[in-house]
């Protein structure tokens, strides 16, 4: 599963990435971290241990001996003998001295820094992905020219991903720099936010951990809001591209909360939602105004720096998403879980109270998990949902569908427009597949949003790119897009059902 995307511009990401590697400080910080979960553990099984004494020792149970109930002859015989020889037989084990006499060994360090390169041209397009319980970040590289998509690098998650923010303020070891860096922002089930460095291969740990990973603190916090830390999941986040050290974060918890960056604490925390806060957005212009929303059915506007002076408007379900409109800054969008998309006039409250919408769409049959807009052709509007399909909107005076497409990643989560080419949009979803649409080659798209030389010209449309797979992956797992539909549609995934009930031509065709 795929929950979440974040694209990085071109000529931000370092030519050649360093590789990770552990300070005094930070084997220290770990070694205090493992010694407080053994301490945990250690008190855990103490209890335990209470509990199974009490139990052994009941003498209505005593005649069933308990103590040695699994036990076997076996096991008592192996007890008696020195313990395993896991490296008895080690007589077939060659030793070299040198790495470079070990012929298994391909050490090309001018090969593997050529692969590792990334240049000015290159989007980078990072990936919250999950497969097995196992949660990681890809760092995909984008080369445009050629259309090709593959995973540079990635860094394990703690837990599941819900939500990327990319950030160029630098933070950890590099804070001291000077420039931008190149950081993303990640929000987890758990209540803390971490901060990776994207110009670092082989992480072992982020460069910032915003809140705490204390399990005795978080166990006395539990299912109460806290003022300087999150205690349940953290859902969303936004950066301040005009304040850059301030950082904002929506949480299960119902609280939202402003981190400085530049001293790793939360400097504010807001309780103006009664349940979980799905959704934050800071103003594009206005440095201090935020907009949140959440499954009390409320989306809130308010200045930072005056907390109390909220205006907030209702809505008919949980809101799944916010976003200002950055070609609007008066207006705002909302989706909702019924499917729905309003478009509000912040002018229009009054009081604190929210006016009606400009307009809402009825945009999809089941919840708008992706909305997003072109950040600069204004009118362009994108929506992605459960139901499988994702929906380009020409929302300039009357609102209405350009295109609907179902582009086989199942349940969508996650649609993000590229920052550097005219109409190039990722989409990603619960099948674990991600694509990227280039919409400038639609003939639909062209007519309604280009102009008259550029709707005239013919373009033949793109097909959607995929991530590109090492040549032995193909082989052994059979990744290629065709193996992935073909195995989806034989299994009882959800995403296959409705595979195999459409032709992959119909499944791709517009509708008007």
């Amino acid at each position: 599963m795929i929950s979440a995307l974040a694209w990085v511009r071109k000529g931000v990401a370092a030519e050649r990435p360093a590789r990770y590697e552990m300070t005094e400080e930070e084997y220290t910080r770990l070694q205090t971290e493992a010694a407080a979960e053994i301490n945990d553990a250690k008190r855990e099984l103490k209890e335990k241990s209470m509990v199974d004494s009490e139990l052994l020792n009941d003498p209505a149970l005593k005649d069933f001996d308990l103590e040695h109930y699994d036990s076997s002859d076996e096991d008592e015989t192996s007890e008696k003998q020195d313990g395993p020889h896991i490296f008895s037989n080690i007589k077939g084990l060659s030793f070299y001295n040198e790495d470079e006499e070990d012929p298994d060994l391909d050490l090309d360090e001018d090969e593997e820094a050529e692969e590792e390169q990334i240049f000015a041209s290159d989007n980078l397009l990072l990936v919250a992905k999950t497969e097995d319980d196992i949660s990681n970040i890809e760092v995909c590289v984008f080369e445009s020219e050629s259309d090709n998509l593959f995973v540079h690098h990635d860094f394990m998650l703690p837990a599941f991903p819900l939500a990327l923010e990319w950030l160029d303020f630098r933070v950890g070891r590099k804070a001291d720099q000077p420039g931008g860096g190149n950081y993303v922002a990640v929000g987890t089930f758990e209540p803390s936010i971490e901060i990776w460095d994207l110009d670092t291969l082989d992480a072992a740990y982020p460069d910032l951990v915003l809140g705490t990973s204390d399990k005795r603190v978080l166990r006395k916090s539990r299912n109460k809001p806290h003022g300087e830390f999150h205690t349940d999941a953290v859902i969303g986040l936004s950066w301040n591209k005009n304040v850059r050290n301030l950082l904002a974060s929506s949480s299960a918890d119902t609280t939202v909360k402003l981190w400085d960056l530049s001293k790793g604490a939360c400097v504010q925390s807001y309780s103006h939602h009664k349940d979980k806060v799905q959704a934050v957005q800071w103003h594009p212009s206005e440095a201090s105004v935020m907009l949140t929303g959440g499954y009390d059915k409320r989306v809130a506007a308010f200045d930072s720096r005056v907390p109390d002076a909220i205006s907030s408007w209702k809505v008919d379900a949980d809101v799944e998403s916010v976003m200002w409109d950055v070609h609007s800054p008066n207006h705002f969008f909302v989706a909702t879980e019924s499917g729905t998309v309003r478009y509000f006039d912040i002018r229009n409250a009054n009081n604190g109270k929210g006016g009606a919408p400009v307009f809402t769409l009825t945009a999809h049959d089941e919840a708008v998990s992706a909305m997003q807009q072109h950040p600069n052709i204004a009118g362009v509007l994108v929506t992605g949902s459960a139901d499988e399909t994702v929906k380009v909107w020409d929302i300039r005076d009357k609102p209405s569908m350009v295109l609907s497409r179902n582009p086989d990643v199942g349940s969508v989560f996650a649609a993000q427009f590229c920052p550097d080419e005219p109409m190039l949009l990722a989409v990603a979803g619960s099948n674990g597949e991600s694509r990227v649409w280039d919409l400038a080659t639609n003939a639909q798209v062209r007519s309604t949003f280009g102009d008259a030389a550029f709707a005239a010209k013919p373009v033949q449309e793109k097909p959607l790119v995929g991530i590109q797979h090492d040549e032995d992956e193909d082989e052994d797992a059979e990744n290629s897009h065709e193996a992935v539909i073909a195995e989806l549609r034989g299994s009882e995934h959800p995403a296959a059902a409705a595979a195999s009930g459409e032709d992959s031509d119909t499944s791709m065709a517009s509708e008007n």
